[in-house]
Protein backbone atom coordinates (compact mmCIF):
# COMPACT_ATOMS: atom_id res chain seq x y z
CA UNK A 1 0.00 0.00 0.00
CA UNK A 2 1.47 3.29 -1.00
CA UNK A 3 2.34 5.87 1.57
CA UNK A 4 -0.44 8.88 1.11
CA UNK A 5 -0.08 12.38 2.11
CA UNK A 6 -3.33 14.23 1.99
CA UNK A 7 -3.66 17.91 1.80
CA UNK A 8 -7.02 19.31 2.66
CA UNK A 9 -8.74 22.47 1.25
CA UNK A 10 -6.17 22.89 -1.23
CA UNK A 11 -6.65 25.81 -3.31
CA UNK A 12 -6.23 25.54 -7.47
CA UNK A 13 -2.81 28.01 -6.57
CA UNK A 14 -1.13 25.19 -4.21
CA UNK A 15 -2.01 22.30 -6.60
CA UNK A 16 -0.19 24.52 -9.18
CA UNK A 17 2.91 25.55 -7.12
CA UNK A 18 2.99 21.93 -6.43
CA UNK A 19 2.75 20.98 -10.34
CA UNK A 20 5.17 23.70 -11.24
CA UNK A 21 8.18 22.70 -8.27
CA UNK A 22 7.30 18.91 -9.44
CA UNK A 23 7.99 19.85 -12.83
CA UNK A 24 10.96 22.19 -12.08
CA UNK A 25 13.09 19.56 -9.79
CA UNK A 26 12.58 16.79 -12.84
CA UNK A 27 13.91 18.76 -15.51
CA UNK A 28 16.45 20.54 -13.25
CA UNK A 29 17.51 16.65 -12.92
CA UNK A 30 18.27 15.81 -16.40
CA UNK A 31 19.19 16.87 -20.14
CA UNK A 32 16.45 14.52 -21.39
CA UNK A 33 12.67 15.65 -22.08
CA UNK A 34 10.39 14.47 -19.46
CA UNK A 35 6.42 13.30 -19.36
CA UNK A 36 3.61 13.55 -17.11
CA UNK A 37 -0.02 12.67 -17.62
CA UNK A 38 -2.58 15.02 -16.47
CA UNK A 39 -6.63 14.28 -16.33
CA UNK A 40 -9.81 15.67 -18.29
CA UNK A 41 -13.04 17.01 -16.46
CA UNK A 42 -14.11 20.31 -14.97
CA UNK A 43 -11.57 20.27 -12.26
CA UNK A 44 -7.67 20.55 -13.98
CA UNK A 45 -8.34 23.10 -16.59
CA UNK A 46 -8.20 26.51 -13.75
CA UNK A 47 -5.17 24.77 -12.42
CA UNK A 48 -3.39 23.77 -15.70
CA UNK A 49 -3.87 27.60 -17.04
CA UNK A 50 -2.06 28.59 -13.76
CA UNK A 51 0.87 25.93 -14.64
CA UNK A 52 0.77 27.25 -17.91
CA UNK A 53 2.22 30.66 -17.00
CA UNK A 54 5.15 28.72 -14.83
CA UNK A 55 8.90 29.70 -15.80
CA UNK A 56 9.56 26.02 -17.42
CA UNK A 57 11.39 24.63 -20.29
CA UNK A 58 7.84 23.39 -21.94
CA UNK A 59 10.20 22.00 -24.98
CA UNK A 60 11.27 19.81 -23.02
CA UNK A 61 7.61 18.86 -21.52
CA UNK A 62 5.84 15.75 -23.29
CA UNK A 63 1.87 15.85 -22.01
CA UNK A 64 -0.27 12.78 -22.08
CA UNK A 65 -4.01 12.82 -21.35
CA UNK A 66 -4.88 10.01 -18.78
CA UNK A 67 -7.59 9.34 -20.84
CA UNK A 68 -10.03 10.78 -23.67
CA UNK A 69 -13.26 10.26 -24.86
CA UNK A 70 -13.23 9.43 -28.74
CA UNK A 71 -14.48 12.07 -30.59
CA UNK A 72 -12.79 15.24 -32.91
CA UNK A 73 -10.19 16.91 -30.99
CA UNK A 74 -12.28 20.18 -31.41
CA UNK A 75 -14.91 18.76 -29.96
CA UNK A 76 -15.93 20.12 -26.21
CA UNK A 77 -15.41 16.67 -25.13
CA UNK A 78 -11.77 16.33 -26.38
CA UNK A 79 -9.49 16.37 -23.14
CA UNK A 80 -6.41 16.05 -25.62
CA UNK A 81 -8.04 19.78 -27.49
CA UNK A 82 -8.60 20.86 -24.22
CA UNK A 83 -4.88 20.46 -23.08
CA UNK A 84 -3.35 21.24 -26.16
CA UNK A 85 -4.80 24.84 -26.52
CA UNK A 86 -3.67 25.42 -22.99
CA UNK A 87 -0.20 24.18 -22.93
CA UNK A 88 0.64 23.89 -27.06
CA UNK A 89 1.20 27.73 -26.88
CA UNK A 90 3.85 27.39 -23.97
CA UNK A 91 5.66 24.88 -25.84
CA UNK A 92 4.56 21.45 -24.42
CA UNK A 93 4.45 18.75 -26.75
CA UNK A 94 0.93 17.07 -26.35
CA UNK A 95 -0.22 13.37 -27.24
CA UNK A 96 -3.20 12.36 -28.38
CA UNK A 97 -3.88 8.48 -27.10
CA UNK A 98 -4.21 6.07 -29.56
CA UNK A 99 -4.34 2.21 -28.89
CA UNK A 100 -0.85 1.68 -30.17
CA UNK A 101 0.79 3.99 -28.32
CA UNK A 102 4.23 3.85 -26.72
CA UNK A 103 3.88 4.89 -23.41
CA UNK A 104 6.56 6.20 -21.63
CA UNK A 105 8.15 6.45 -18.01
CA UNK A 106 6.22 9.63 -16.48
CA UNK A 107 8.01 11.90 -13.96
CA UNK A 108 4.29 12.64 -12.53
CA UNK A 109 0.84 10.91 -12.88
CA UNK A 110 -2.18 13.27 -11.90
CA UNK A 111 -5.66 11.31 -11.58
CA UNK A 112 -9.07 12.21 -10.76
CA UNK A 113 -11.74 9.81 -9.24
CA UNK A 114 -15.38 9.85 -9.83
CA UNK A 115 -17.92 8.62 -7.06
CA UNK A 116 -17.62 5.60 -8.40
CA UNK A 117 -14.10 4.61 -7.78
CA UNK A 118 -12.77 5.18 -11.50
CA UNK A 119 -9.60 6.73 -12.34
CA UNK A 120 -8.97 7.80 -16.09
CA UNK A 121 -11.51 5.96 -18.01
CA UNK A 122 -11.16 2.83 -16.00
CA UNK A 123 -14.49 2.46 -14.60
CA UNK A 124 -15.27 -0.46 -12.27
CA UNK A 125 -17.29 -2.46 -15.49
CA UNK A 126 -13.97 -2.63 -17.04
CA UNK A 127 -12.12 -4.87 -14.29
CA UNK A 128 -9.17 -2.90 -14.59
CA UNK A 129 -5.99 -5.32 -13.86
CA UNK A 130 -2.36 -4.61 -12.20
CA UNK A 131 -0.84 -6.61 -14.84
CA UNK A 132 -2.87 -5.42 -18.24
CA UNK A 133 -0.38 -6.42 -20.45
CA UNK A 134 -1.93 -3.24 -23.21
CA UNK A 135 -0.68 0.04 -21.77
CA UNK A 136 -3.41 1.90 -23.67
CA UNK A 137 -6.93 0.26 -24.09
CA UNK A 138 -10.45 1.64 -25.69
CA UNK A 139 -13.39 1.29 -23.28
CA UNK A 140 -17.23 1.82 -22.96
CA UNK A 141 -18.30 2.77 -19.94
CA UNK A 142 -21.30 0.38 -18.29
CA UNK A 143 -23.29 3.40 -17.50
CA UNK A 144 -22.11 5.85 -20.06
CA UNK A 145 -21.80 8.66 -18.46
CA UNK A 146 -24.78 11.13 -19.40
CA UNK A 147 -22.42 14.66 -19.44
CA UNK A 148 -20.06 12.47 -21.80
CA UNK A 149 -21.65 9.34 -23.38
CA UNK A 150 -19.03 8.64 -25.43
CA UNK A 151 -16.46 5.84 -25.81
CA UNK A 152 -13.06 6.37 -24.46
CA UNK A 153 -9.44 5.19 -24.82
CA UNK A 154 -7.40 5.19 -21.54
CA UNK A 155 -4.12 4.76 -20.26
CA UNK A 156 -3.85 1.02 -18.05
CA UNK A 157 -2.80 0.69 -14.35
CA UNK A 158 0.66 -0.58 -15.15
CA UNK A 159 0.97 2.61 -17.79
CA UNK A 160 -0.20 5.03 -14.47
CA UNK A 161 1.50 3.35 -12.04
CA UNK A 162 4.77 3.55 -13.75
CA UNK A 163 5.94 7.26 -12.91
CA UNK A 164 8.19 9.00 -10.26
CA UNK A 165 4.91 11.02 -8.49
CA UNK A 166 1.17 10.08 -8.51
CA UNK A 167 -0.93 12.67 -7.09
CA UNK A 168 -4.93 13.40 -7.06
CA UNK A 169 -7.42 16.20 -6.80
CA UNK A 170 -10.72 14.49 -4.65
CA UNK A 171 -13.30 17.79 -4.85
CA UNK A 172 -16.62 16.56 -3.16
CA UNK A 173 -17.06 15.17 0.43
CA UNK A 174 -19.05 11.92 -1.93
CA UNK A 175 -15.77 11.25 -3.42
CA UNK A 176 -13.37 11.97 -0.56
CA UNK A 177 -15.18 8.81 1.36
CA UNK A 178 -14.68 6.40 -1.71
CA UNK A 179 -11.05 7.45 -1.57
CA UNK A 180 -10.72 7.19 1.75
CA UNK A 181 -11.95 3.66 1.53
CA UNK A 182 -10.30 2.71 -0.88
CA UNK A 183 -6.79 4.08 0.63
CA UNK A 184 -8.27 1.94 3.96
CA UNK A 185 -8.19 -1.10 1.80
CA UNK A 186 -12.11 -1.29 1.78
CA UNK A 187 -13.20 -1.55 -1.32
CA UNK A 188 -11.96 -3.17 -4.65
CA UNK A 189 -12.93 -0.11 -7.16
CA UNK A 190 -10.44 0.85 -9.96
CA UNK A 191 -8.85 3.31 -7.06
CA UNK A 192 -8.31 0.98 -4.65
CA UNK A 193 -6.45 -1.53 -6.73
CA UNK A 194 -4.16 1.38 -8.33
CA UNK A 195 -3.44 2.28 -4.17
CA UNK A 196 -2.68 -1.28 -3.27
CA UNK A 197 -0.38 -1.64 -5.92
CA UNK A 198 1.29 1.89 -5.70
CA UNK A 199 4.87 1.99 -4.51
CA UNK A 200 5.29 5.43 -5.15
CA UNK A 201 4.34 8.00 -2.68
CA UNK A 202 0.55 9.44 -3.34
CA UNK A 203 -0.28 13.48 -2.74
CA UNK A 204 -3.73 13.58 -3.04
CA UNK A 205 -5.28 17.20 -2.74
CA UNK A 206 -8.98 18.28 -1.63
Amino acid sequence: MAEIEIIEDAADEEIADFLVRSLSGALAATDQPVAISVPGGSTPFPILELVAKAEIDWARVTVWPGDDRVVPEDHEASNAGKIRALLEPAGAEVVALTVMEQVPHFTLVWLGMGADGHIASLFPNTDPRIDDPAPVRRLTPDPLPPEAPFDRITLTMPSLLDTDLLMFVIRGGDKRATFDAAAAGESDLPVARLLGAARQKVTCFT
